[in-house]
């Protein structure tokens, strides 16, 4: 009989138990450190099926901190009122949508939260328009998904269409990187766009404390925990035919 000393294996990323509240990896849960809020707005998060990203998305994340948040996953649904199971007015929803737009290429002064007419155009009266806001709705997935979920969604148009202007770029850094300087995480628009829109500082403080945290434990399990964190796959050069 051998005396020499076994290891036990790795357990390979897709054996790890998720959380069942957040949906990630265990060692990359930060549920423990989430706050709930009691807030006026409500939040509807409608995630696109093809959004996988389990370790760094920020969906689910965001809606544990509103006790009344509702994430929905699919492609398209007949009306605000079928989604929340109860009749609302859409025109008193915001819809986060950027598109092509940029608050940078507005003539909006310092606002960092705008509502657009149906030609990407700036409402006369802003201020009038999202004080009377009820509910905010956010897309979740890439560019390209968000553009599905929203052309796929015709009542959309009957909601109003905002866009954010952060003064800041994602805290992703080099772990995600956005295509646009205003892209954001999730967690982080709608940290930004209901703490304008309550005019409440101590949500964003919040909600970017969390993401924060999942950052940090992200970057700690990577370093500690590779099996948990999969190494990028090599990109492909179509030009060539071959990985590198």
């Amino acid at each position: 009989m051998s005396d020499t000393p076994t290891t036990t294996p790795a357990p390979a990323a897709d054996a790890i138990p998720d959380c069942p509240r957040c949906g990630k990896p265990l060692p990359l849960c930060i549920c423990e450190q989430v706050k709930p809020l009691e807030n006026r707005l409500q939040v509807l998060i409608l995630q696109h099926p093809q959004e996988q990203d389990r370790l760094l998305g920020t969906a689910r994340l965001t809606a544990l901190h509103f006790p009344d948040a509702v994430l929905k996953i699919g492609l398209s649904w007949p009306s605000l009122s079928k989604i929340l199971g109860r009749t609302v007015d859409p025109s008193q929803w915001a819809v986060l949508y950027l598109g092509s737009s940029k608050v940078a290429d507005l003539d909006v002064g310092d606002d960092e939260v705008v509502v657009l007419d149906r030609k990407g155009q700036p409402e006369p009266d802003q201020r009038s328009i999202l004080r009377d806001i009820e509910g905010v709705i956010l897309l979740d997935g890439t560019w390209s998904q968000a553009k599905a979920l929203w052309w796929r969604n015709a009542w959309m148009l009957k909601c109003q269409r905002v866009i954010l202007g952060p003064p800041n770029p994602s805290l992703y850094g080099k772990l995600r990187r956005e295509p646009r300087r205003d892209g954001l995480s999730t967690l982080e628009a709608a940290a930004m766009l209901i703490s304008r829109l309550e005019r409440r500082p101590d949500i964003e403080t919040t909600l970017l404390d969390s993401f924060r945290a999942l950052l940090a434990r992200y970057r700690e399990v990577q370093a500690e925990q590779p099996e948990v964190i999969p190494p990028p796959k090599p990109k492909r050069d179509w030009r060539r035919g071959r990985r590198r």
